[in-house]
């Protein structure tokens, strides 16, 4: 068995057992983050029949996945890094879900992009969680207002998404999240990474996003 195959069967069992005492509908799903790594090391966990996978880069992910995507359709692809609004008509072809919506004129473009081309992006709406001011993200004090017009605009909202502060503890940032998710109502939930999967599926992840723990350090 591939490495891959086993460090993604690994981190099954791990959240399997870390939340059994829960008894839980389903499971997050785990989003195998393939950035910067090339297809050949990504092609045993979709020949594995994993079906989600994360990019941060628009050209790289269009180079990488637009022939693979048209082989295999049930594949997700998630756009999981800032997009720039003159990225997006590009984007919304190509991604399945927009895990970082931070403004309202990035998500008037997605809004009007994906109507040209009669598709309906899933799309999370990134929450600067810890209030960082190199991180990408919304203020908490903006971030109803920005519910709202994504609403008013039809774009498909369906849950929030953070990256905590990596120097801090993750588990009261996810708390936090997963409180905010439920005032909005919303379903979705997309936090927690290699570091911190587990203190996010036990605060109600529904989207892990994991890299390192499954294709190993990059080269």
């Amino acid at each position: 068995m591939h490495n891959t195959i086993q460090n993604l069967i690994d981190i099954e069992n791990k959240i399997k057992f870390n939340l059994s005492d829960l008894k839980l509908d389903k499971l997050p799903k785990i989003i195998a983050v393939s950035k910067t790594f090339k297809m050949n090391q990504i092609l045993p966990l979709i020949n594995h029949g994993h079906i989600d996978f994360g990019e941060n880069k628009v050209q790289e992910a269009v180079e990488k996945w637009d022939k693979i995507k048209t082989e295999n359709p049930k594949i997700k692809l998630h756009m999981i890094g800032k997009l720039q609004t003159n990225k997006v008509k590009v984007a919304v072809k190509l991604f399945d879900y927009i895990h970082s919506v931070d403004s309202e004129k990035l998500a008037k473009k997605i809004s009007d992009e994906q109507v040209k081309i009669n598709k309906n992006i899933k799309t999370f709406i990134q929450v600067n969680i810890g209030e960082e001011n190199q991180k990408s993200g919304v203020n908490l004090s903006q971030l109803k207002n920005l519910v709202s017009y994504c609403k008013e605009i039809n774009l498909d909202i369906i849950g929030l998404m953070c990256i905590p502060p990596s120097n801090k503890k993750s588990s009261s940032y996810f708390k936090q999240m997963y409180l905010l998710n439920k005032d909005f109502d919303l379903l979705e939930l997309s936090m927690g990474m290699s570091s911190d999967y587990l203190q996010a599926s036990q605060n109600s992840a529904t989207f892990l996003r994991i890299g390192s723990k499954i294709f190993g350090a990059r080269s």
